[in-house]
């Protein structure tokens, strides 16, 4: 499945030539020029990968990436400011508002390529490998073999696809719309309520006897794989 990234940029030239050079490294992305309606679009679709400006009409860049990394949803989602603001004092402000990096304009495309890879594959281990970790679960992409421990366990397809996007996005939070979209595809219709019958399943097969149940329910967002009690 191809890596969404969001684009919140209201200048024109600049979302064609990011959208051009992103769409043609592989990626999906959506455009928006909006503050307000670029943080709607990232806590109800919640993009792999977001793009902010800085300056934005009715909401800035600096303040939409405040507010995503106090959404349990999006708290672990990259972002990638690209501004205008040159000055240290202005970068500093923004990495330390939670950006995970910061770009200035005008930026060359192959960087900006280059730092989305490189920040993906901080929160994403799969693509810097075919073995994906947790704690002591292991799953391997090319084999697909999963297995806890010393112990081989047998998943269903589905179980395997919802373990490894969340293998993937460690600690991340899914609503049950978000992980249909991921695991089942935007283009299919599954009833919600699927996705915590197969949750049962991969929980029941990944938590034999008596061993620590990773995939944590949250209470009106959805499902994370983490190790918080």
């Amino acid at each position: 499945m191809k890596t969404r990234i969001l684009l919140v940029e209201d200048d024109e030239n600049i979302t064609e030539l990011v959208r051009y050079n992103l769409e043609r490294a592989g990626y999906l992305v959506d455009c928006i020029a909006d503050g307000e309606e670029g943080l709607y679009h990232a806590t109800s679709e919640t993009p792999d990968v977001i793009l902010l400006d800085w300056m934005l009409p009715n909401l800035s860049g600096l303040e939409i990436c405040r507010q995503l990394r106090r959404n349990s949803s999006t708290q672990n989602v990259p972002i990638i400011m690209l501004t205008a603001r040159a000055d240290e004092p202005d970068r500093i402000r923004g990495l330390e508002t939670g950006a995970d990096d910061y770009i200035v304009k005008p930026f060359s495309p192959k960087e900006l390529v280059v730092r989305i890879q490189a920040v993906l594959r901080r929160v994403r281990p799969a693509l810097a490998g075919h073995e994906l970790t947790f704690e002591d679960i292991s799953l391997d992409n090319v084999s697909h073999r999963v297995s806890r421990g010393d112990a081989v366990i047998h998943l269903g397809p589905t179980e395997y696809r919802l373990l490894r996007h969340f293998m993937e996005n460690p600690g991340r939070v899914f609503s049950r719309e978000q992980l249909l979209d991921a695991v089942w595809g935007r283009d299919v219709y599954v009833e919600p309520r699927t996705v915590d019958v197969h949750i049962r399943r991969l929980r029941k097969a990944i938590n034999e006897g008596d061993m620590s149940d990773y995939i944590r329910t949250v209470r009106s967002a959805g499902y994370a794989l983490d190790n918080k009690k």
